[in-house]
């Protein structure tokens, strides 16, 4: 990939994955550990037979490579499982819009994980979400299913930022489909035993939901999202993955009549402008495709 189309996958990635909250919510007789358990199947299956028709090669694993593999599937399967508590609790645009904070989480764990130092215009992306957040939460009250919600996305994002620093730390030696197989298959490993017993009890409706979901919003996406990052550092990709709420509270609205309220709007007006402010400022900061190919 190049800096370009690595931009442009991330971006159809974004459009996949703001689905992914709204298929989450129809297959309503389904819980979130079938649901996640059944995402991870089915992105399994596709990924594999996309490999199969492209004939990809297939790297040897090396004892590094399993273990962040495994702790990529693992953080992949919490990230996943609060999300879509955080959905039936709150419903799609809540959890959207605290999912969305995984930029800021990005930025401050990148500066810290490997040394780099944080710009002045991330600085102002972290306090720009932590407002957009307040606004977002109707009120401070656990006893609320829109704070439980939300508290459930933060955590989501927080996970989703650990995922994305792993995955960038590991990319670049295995391909893209196998990194994102082997994630999806742990994933499903590990929710498993929580998802059996309540399988039979899924209605075929709810089966065509989480198989879009597993293939689209996952098998595609995911791929997308590991491939760039052999490319573009992991907080660039936040800022792209950041227009998310854009689709998702979209949808929401058409699918579900999920009206926000104003004050919703505003924060989410103001998380989604500090992530596209962010992003065209280190876009300004980028080096040239030209003197990129001068390099090569």
């Amino acid at each position: 990939m190049t800096p370009r189309t690595a931009l442009g996958a991330l971006h159809i990635g974004a459009l996949f994955f703001g689905l992914t909250g709204v298929f989450g919510k129809l297959a309503s007789s389904a819980s979130p550990a079938i649901i996640v358990f059944g995402r991870a199947a089915f992105a399994v299956l596709a990924l594999g037979l996309f490999a199969s028709l492209a004939r990809h090669r297939w790297q040897p694993l090396k004892s590094q490579d399993l273990r962040r593999l495994l702790l990529g599937g693992v953080l992949l399967a919490g990230h996943w499982v609060s999300f879509f508590i955080a959905v039936k609790i709150g419903g799609v645009a809540i959890a959207t819009l605290g999912f969305a904070s995984f930029p800021a989480f990005t930025v401050m764990l990148e500066g810290l994980l490997f040394s780099e130092r944080i710009r002045r215009n991330e600085a102002r992306l972290v306090l720009l979400v932590s407002i957009g957040l307040v606004l977002v939460t109707p009120a401070f009250d656990l006893a609320s299913e829109a704070t439980a919600g939300l508290l459930w996305a933060l955590l989501s994002g927080l996970l989703f930022a650990l995922l994305s620093l792993t995955n960038r730390a590991g990319s670049g030696r295995l391909p893209a489909v196998q990194a994102a197989l082997w994630q999806n298959l742990v994933v499903g490993l590990c929710l498993l035993p929580f998802a059996t017993p309540g399988l039979a009890s899924v209605t075929a409706l709810d089966w065509l939901w989480i198989a879009l979901l597993g293939i689209f919003c996952t098998g595609v996406a995911h791929s997308l999202f590991v491939a760039s990052l052999a490319v573009i550092k992991a907080r660039t990709a936040a800022v792209v993955f950041g227009m998310e709420p854009v689709y998702g509270i979209a949808m929401a609205w058409v699918v579900f009549a999920e009206t926000p309220t104003l004050r919703m709007l505003l924060g989410g007006a103001l998380i989604i402008f500090a992530i596209v402010l962010s992003s065209r400022l280190s876009a300004a900061q980028a080096p040239k495709p030209s003197a990129m190919a001068e390099g090569a």
